[in-house]
């Protein structure tokens, strides 16, 4: 499978605003957003007004980067929001956050989702007793995801994380015990708990045309 292997910065900087794709750097006066908030390359400073199809392919390609999928993942996501019963946008939102990498971002148990995605690959991931190896793997109300603490260092990997993270606040939908490094599912994410600014009814016109 095809992945992003380029600056992550210049994505942020692109998109106008932080993305959070290097994990504590983003939260730091290191964050390149914060001493150029402009997009990079040789005509970054121009102002350019867009018109409503890029507004659209902006949005689009925000929450794609931010969650780390490819344009071939994104669009099947979208497709089966638009068959599964409820608002379009919001099940897409709702999709792309129970992905279990995003589940251990949004824990403090990795710091990015690039590093959770490496955390599940290397199998020292659980949910509910079994092992899964698959960042996309969907999680639902009742799962419990943990840590398997005594593989490859993860222990000592993960009370680093945690300490770094301890400032991040945690989705109400997600049941955090740090001691035990263990996440549960309470109940479905909502927009409200992604704490970023998201239009996703860009994203459905975009796809709609």
């Amino acid at each position: 499978m095809g992945r992003y292997i380029g600056p992550s910065c210049r994505l942020c900087r692109r998109e106008g605003m932080k993305l959070f794709l290097k994990g504590t750097k983003c939260y730091g006066q290191k964050c390149p957003v914060e001493k150029r908030a402009f997009p990079p390359g040789q005509h970054g400073q121009i102002r350019v007004k867009l018109s409503d199809y890029g507004i659209q392919l902006r949005e689009k390609q925000k929450v794609k980067r931010m969650y780390g999928v490819l344009e071939r993942q994104f669009k099947r996501y979208f497709s089966i929001a638009q068959k599964a019963k409820g608002v379009t946008g919001q099940q897409l939102l709702e999709m792309l956050e129970r992905r279990l990498d995003n589940v251990l971002h949004r824990t403090g148990f990795a710091t990015s989702r690039h590093e959770a995605r490496e955390m599940v690959r290397h199998r020292a991931v659980t949910v509910n007793g079994k092992m899964v190896d698959i960042p996309s793997f969907p999680v639902k109300v009742g799962d419990v995801v943990q840590i398997a603490a005594n593989r490859n260092g993860q222990a000592a990997r993960m009370k680093d994380n945690l300490d770094r993270t301890k400032d991040r606040p945690v989705p109400a939908w997600i049941q955090v015990e740090t001691a035990q490094l263990k996440a549960t599912i309470v109940r479905m994410p909502q927009k409200d708990d992604i704490g970023l600014p998201i239009q996703e009814q860009l994203i459905v016109e975009l796809y709609s045309k």
